[in-house]
């Protein structure tokens, strides 16, 4: 057998770019989120008002998430994509200017709440429609034989992204202040557009171009509850996001526990991006794909273990190593699970396929979020976290008992099929 080539989907120009792209918008939008996690529990000093953060944004995500599928199904992904990345930074310039301190006097801190949560509100609504729209177009930009290369990387950097950004808010708040963190933020979604500006635009590949809307999302849904595969690595995903957030409590940890501040914010954020590097570059010169079922158990189990260790340490460095664990479990969830929906959905699904996952897992970290900030509230934070990570393992060890189809998944043969097409 030929050896692999861990670079293949970079040796093409436009994927570099996607990457880049993708970087940037994952990076950005984490790190808007612990910005304004930040300022809002530092004005506030309560759980509840933290946990709206994630639930505001989690609804419209979740009642516009299968529209938007449908309609990143029957639209050109390049032009989609530039319009999500406009509304993301007006949304970033409104956060940008809310947290101006002159324009913070001159409101109550009830309407400085409103307005934020206002713009965290239409932020779901951009959200709902940028994940199936990256998820459709990165399979316009490499050969179908490079799928699963390609979809390690796009999962190691959206992974990067995702504790880079929220790393960087908590030194950049420390260093700079919100405001000019927010600033930071407006900067990266232009950067985004200026390389979205070098991918060209793609044919719409769906041979049901004006498909009644509800045609369509039931063809979705049913798809997606048939595959088992898909939905069997989707659902087990949605749970350990759901109840393994502890990240949204990271605040207080900082703030009220572990009382390193916020350069000590920053570190706790950073601590997963250091395990994130390590699954990305070990991904894609060491395959996941044999035996990836049996392989995403454990990462899961491992990731529930390190967020109970995380919640049960009072010292500070056995915290940052527990987050660094759980980077490095949660990479390589993603990896695995990204190349699952990669392998099995057909081109003209992409965005529907994508729009339920979202709905599963990518939304589930905004009700993660609520649900962390709402047992805090009712439990302490400690015991909410360690609750998250019994209750992450406690899903490992009921899904890998009543699905062995799941438990036993190989993708190895699938990969190697396509690795012998022209």
């Amino acid at each position: 057998m030929a050896k692999k080539d861990p670079y293949a989907a970079l040796r093409f120009k436009e994927f570099r770019f996607f990457l880049f792209i993708r970087f940037a918008m994952v990076f950005a939008w984490a790190m808007q989120f612990v910005i304004i996690e930040w300022e809002v529990y530092s004005i506030t000093k309560d759980p509840w008002k933290l946990a709206l953060i994630g639930l505001i944004e989690f609804i419209p995500a979740l009642l516009t998430a299968l529209f938007a599928g449908h309609v990143v199904d029957q639209k050109e992904k390049k032009s989609l994509l530039i319009k999500c990345l406009l509304g993301f930074s007006l949304i970033s310039l409104g956060l940008f200017l809310i947290t101006v301190p002159s324009i913070q006097e001159s409101l109550s801190l009830s309407n400085v709440l409103l307005i934020v949560y206002i713009l965290v509100f239409l932020g779901g609504f951009v959200r709902a429609f940028i994940g199936p729209t990256v998820f459709s177009l990165l399979s316009l930009i490499v050969p179908k034989k490079h799928y699963p290369n390609a979809a390690t990387w796009s999962s190691s950097t959206w992974q990067m992204g995702s504790v880079f950004g929220p790393a960087v808010a908590g030194i950049s708040i420390g260093l700079m202040g919100v405001h000019w963190s927010m600033c930071l933020v407006f900067g990266f979604t232009i950067l985004a557009l200026i390389g979205l500006s070098q991918i060209e635009r793609k044919p719409i590949l769906n041979p049901k171009i004006g498909e009644p809307i509800f045609q369509s999302l039931k063809e979705g849904v049913r798809f997606v509850f048939k595959n088992q595969t898909i939905l069997g690595a989707i659902s087990l995903d949605m749970f350990a996001v759901l109840f393994g957030g502890a990240v949204a409590l990271l605040p207080i940890f900082a703030q009220d526990i572990l009382k390193v501040g916020s350069e000590g914010f920053g570190v706790l954020r950073a601590a997963p991006a250091v395990g994130s590097i390590i699954t990305m570059f070990a991904a894609a010169y060491f395959s996941l794909n044999k035996n990836a079922g049996k392989k995403l158990l454990i990462a899961i189990f491992i990731f529930g273990g390190s967020i109970i260790l995380f919640g049960l340490s009072e010292i500070f460095w056995i915290s940052v190593f527990a987050l660094f664990l759980s980077g490095v479990a949660d990479g390589v969830s993603v990896v695995i699970r990204n190349t699952i929906l990669q392998l099995h959905t057909p081109d003209h699904m992409r965005g529907r396929v994508s729009s339920v996952n979202s709905i599963f897992v990518g939304s589930s970290n905004e009700l993660g979020a609520f649900e962390s900030g709402v047992t805090a509230k009712l439990m302490g934070a400690v015991k909410a976290v360690v609750f998250g990570g019994c209750m992450t393992i406690g899903t490992v060890l009921v899904t890998a008992c009543v699905s062995p189809k799941f438990r036993n998944l190989d993708l190895e043969k699938e990969v190697e099929d396509l690795e012998k097409e022209d």
